[in-house]
């Protein structure tokens, strides 16, 4: 095999640092798979097993026979690698005659390699937020009103909907914001002094800090929610609906009810986040745990403003899988291959040389997949 690429790994390293590159926060703060998936084939289905709670006796009965136990419903959940980031680069003999005037190839092509992985990574980044975003299991904030203005009460806040889920607040809680929120985070003069803020570490070095058990990250990929266009929808089940109840059937109103959207029923003052929305009056479903309280029949829904969808979430709620495309056996046409860790997201991203009739192409790919595993585990923080 032609020794293409070691020659210009120098540059493409060097330019991975150097290129302009957007905040990233959901990516390394989820679940990621990138050895597990070898096994399975673009747009195959992945299955987990997602168990129900359990049902809890109230008396004990002691006797010579074993008693039968409780049957439970196992169910499972599934998840597909069916997206694709690719950039392919060409070049001639020609076109690297001329930049060598100037700039110079290596220059170039390391850079050129340094915008793919800016580009593919910043697709991840994006797909992850709208994935964690439309299966959040509540909501808190002021559509429209960036947090942290004055205080950062509702860090608290998204901390409470995650521990009454159930959600362990073992240090691997993040809660991703935007950098309006961001910067307004930075602002707070608490967080400004080393001695009220416990460290230097914002005040010093722009970092954000962790606060009450989360960690807090900025990210590019977070962005704006627009809302279904739903109005009038009554609740149609024609009884009342239990807590924990998903599936809400709807009636009178018309207009969409998105993914994403945040609703609230009169009576109720919990900003639940639709996981399945609908087109016309029909049923949808709540992220998981559903409903706080029991919701009576013809009380009305209300879909909420148009919001940015900063996120909280715990690390084994969400997946990532993401790997290089498969090959052949006996490989395909490239003549050389070369791994690089983008030193931003963390992925490590596979760049194969093809040599054609006067041309060589250059090809970065990654093959990926995002899934929430755990509504409960998740929320949003509405800006």
């Amino acid at each position: 095999m032609a020794n293409v690429l070691t020659d210009l790994a120098a540059d493409i390293y060097k330019a991975a640092d150097i290129v302009g590159r957007e905040l990233v926060g959901v990516i390394p703060s989820v679940m990621i798979n990138s050895n597990g998936s070898d096994r399975v084939a673009q747009g195959d289905t992945v299955r987990s097993h997602a168990t129900v709670a359990s049902t809890v006796n109230t008396s004990y009965t002691p006797s010579m026979t074993i008693p039968q136990g409780d049957d439970q419903t196992v169910g499972n959940k599934t998840m597909t690698i069916d997206k694709v980031g690719n950039v392919q680069i060409p070049w001639t003999g020609e076109d690297i005659k001329h930049v060598n005037n100037g700039s110079g190839y290596e220059t170039i092509f390391g850079d050129q390699i340094a915008q793919a992985m800016r580009g593919i990574t910043n697709a991840i980044e994006g797909e992850l937020w709208g994935e964690v975003k439309a299966n959040a299991s509540r909501a808190v904030g002021t559509a429209g009103t960036t947090p942290f203005a004055s205080n950062f009460d509702v860090v608290a806040e998204a901390r409470q909907i995650l521990v009454d889920n159930g959600t362990p607040m073992d240090g691997q809680v993040t809660m991703v914001l935007n950098t309006a929120a961001g910067t307004k985070m930075r602002n707070l003069a608490t967080l400004q002094k080393a001695n009220e803020a416990g460290g230097t570490n914002l005040l010093r070095q722009g970092e954000l800090l962790d606060l009450q058990g989360v960690k807090l990250k900025e990210s590019a990929g977070v962005g704006l929610h627009t809302k279904g266009t739903g109005t009038g929808y009554l609740q149609s089940d024609g009884g009342t609906l239990a807590i924990g109840t998903t599936s809400i059937p709807l009636d009178t109103g018309s207009g969409t009810v998105l993914a994403g959207d945040v609703v609230t029923f009169t009576g109720d003052t919990n900003k639940y986040i639709v996981a399945t929305g609908v087109a016309a009056p029909g049923t949808i479903v709540l992220a998981s745990p559903g409903l706080q309280k029991t919701l009576a029949n013809n009380v009305a829904m209300t879909i909420g403003a148009t919001y940015t969808g900063n996120v909280v979430f715990h690390r084994n709620a969400v997946e990532l899988v993401a790997r290089v495309p498969s090959q052949p056996h006996g490989g395909d046409a490239a003549v050389d291959r070369m791994t690089i860790q983008d030193p931003h997201s963390g992925l490590v991203y596979e760049i194969a040389a093809y040599k054609g009739y006067g041309k060589v192409m250059f090809d970065v790919t990654m093959l990926y997949g995002v899934k929430t595993w755990k509504q409960e585990f998740t929320a949003a923080l509405l800006g």
